[in-house]
């Protein structure tokens, strides 16, 4: 059956797959996950990002142009912002400083505005300040998680998407995390009527047992928590039990819909996060390592014959920068350098494979037009501070970068433009450089007719002062303190080599 074009991204939320999780099932019980990072955001939160921007505008709450403001360690942020870029609507997001970078990165690349909150006011503190620009801006706050339209989005998509994943066969379990409590609510309320022999198992963290410490929550008349949760403890899963119980969770503990409450240690989350992706080919974030690791116990101790089915909320590519990729290294592993050691060539250790075109005396020839070009660039007094680059090298960005914070004005010749490789000048251009500066490598750089040498030595010479004081004597005019760090310059993955 061919699909269909869709009208919009909006019309792909949902209908994400259940699958089997055939080699990390343990005991004679089965054990399925919902895929949530089907969604088009990457996460379980674009349906309530939907839901609630399409209920506001239904009941007038959210004017045309209308900023929006929600508080969000990620999820729901990252989805609203997909949301509101569809439609139109400026977004501000509020987030705790430690929550991942790629959460942010994702945010402001959809056009969103992210302010940070301090770590140390946790989630209350986040919710807070959405509160307050809310009320001071005059702009449409979410309110995700005291919203009906949270647990009601659930009820509609989600639980109806399961029972058809399960139509011939018995859910004997469903296990979820708490965040906002939307998909624990709207999911149970529709099991509890439809399928009352389900066990409806939730898991926290267990050194942030709010929910099983039986200690209920206050709130004042905006929705603001009065205090922290006296349970609450630092924890690793993202997007689970900030330092307050969400009203909606609240509710749905009141109502009986939890059967069963699982802690969940963080170094557990971790490895089953890590053994998804090793042992099922399935990237996730930590709370659905923290979700499975739940479901994997509620396994171990079911009988056999038994389905079981958990919640995976989220991607893992927005916990690059969080622990839970803290053993992956950017450089070849031992065993890495082994393999590439098994063959001689294409090697760190080895000369590059290509030399260029030779003369009979073994000398590389050089093409009289592209040393021409490289004399009159670096000799032309208009431009005495010459970058010669490639168009997309990290390196040469960095160059770039520095360039642009100090104010120097120079003339940047990337020597791979499209142009170039037709006339066949690329090469021989990098060849001219090459047989006069003595390195193969590119950018590099020349102050007033004079070498200075490639992206490390330019950073360095920045570091050392003898950059600004060459620039100083060609009387070319720069801010000689606007970098005081230029290795910060650097691709991210250097950095971290470093």
């Amino acid at each position: 059956m061919i699909s269909m074009p869709y009208e919009s991204i909006l019309d792909t939320i949902g209908k994400t797959p259940v699958v089997r999780l055939a080699r990390m099932q343990t005991g004679g019980a089965a054990l399925y996950a919902k895929l949530e990072a089907f969604n088009p955001g990457g996460s379980v939160k674009d349906r309530l990002a939907a839901a609630i921007i399409a209920e506001a505008e239904r009941s007038g709450a959210l004017k045309p142009g209308q900023t929006v403001v929600e508080a969000t360690s990620g999820n729901t942020g990252i989805g609203l912002a997909m949301v509101c870029a569809r439609k139109g609507y400026p977004l501000v997001i509020v987030m705790p400083e430690n929550a991942s970078i790629e959460r942010r990165k994702l945010m402001r690349f959809f056009g969103a505005r992210v302010v940070l909150t301090p770590a140390v006011e946790r989630g209350s503190g986040m919710l807070a300040k959405a509160i307050e620009l809310a009320e001071t801006h005059g702009w449409f706050l979410c309110r995700q998680f005291e919203t009906p339209v949270n647990a009601a989005v659930h009820a509609r998509t989600t639980a109806r998407e399961i029972l058809e994943a399960f139509r011939d066969r018995p859910l004997d379990y469903w296990v979820t995390g708490t965040g906002t409590g939307g998909t624990l609510a709207g999911v149970a309320s529709v099991l509890r009527r439809e399928r009352p022999q389900t066990r409806i198992v939730v898991c926290e963290p267990d050194n942030s047992a709010l929910l099983s410490s039986g200690i209920a929550q206050q709130f004042d008349e905006r929705g603001m928590p009065t205090r922290a949760h006296t349970r609450f403890r630092p924890h690793p899963i993202q997007g689970w039990s900030p330092d307050f119980i969400p009203q909606i969770v609240g509710k749905a503990m009141a109502e009986g819909l939890v059967d069963e409450i699982v802690p969940v240690s963080g170094d557990s989350a971790l490895a089953a996060a890590r053994r998804l992706a090793t042992e099922e080919g399935i990237l996730a974030g930590i709370s659905s390592g923290a979700t499975l690791a739940g479901a994997m116990e509620v396994a171990r101790r079911a009988k056999a014959g038994r389905n079981v089915l958990c919640m995976l909320p989220d991607t893992g590519e927005r916990y690059l920068s969080t622990i839970l990729f803290d053993h992956i290294t950017e450089e070849m592993s031992l065993e890495e350098e082994e393999i590439s050691r098994s063959t001689p060539g294409y090697r760190f250790d080895r000369p590059p494979s290509f030399a260029g075109p030779q003369t009979a005396a073994g000398e590389v020839r050089i093409d009289p037009a592209a040393d021409a070009f490289v004399d009159e660039a670096i000799g032309d007094p208009d431009h005495p501070v010459v970058l010669f680059s490639l168009t997309w090298c990290e390196f040469c960005w960095s160059v770039r970068k520095l360039f642009d914070r100090a104010g120097i004005p120079y003339r940047c010749i990337d020597i791979d433009t499209p142009e170039r490789q037709r006339e066949a000048m690329d090469g021989e251009i990098r060849k001219a450089l090459r047989a006069r500066v003595g390195s193969p490598t590119i950018p590099q750089v020349f102050v007033a007719g004079r070498h200075l040498g490639g992206c490390t030595e330019t950073l360095a010479a920045w570091q050392d002062g003898s950059l600004s004081a060459r620039l100083a004597a060609a009387g070319i005019a720069h801010d000689r303190d606007a970098c005081p760090d230029p290795d910060s310059l650097l691709p991210q993955w250097v950095r971290a080599k470093a």
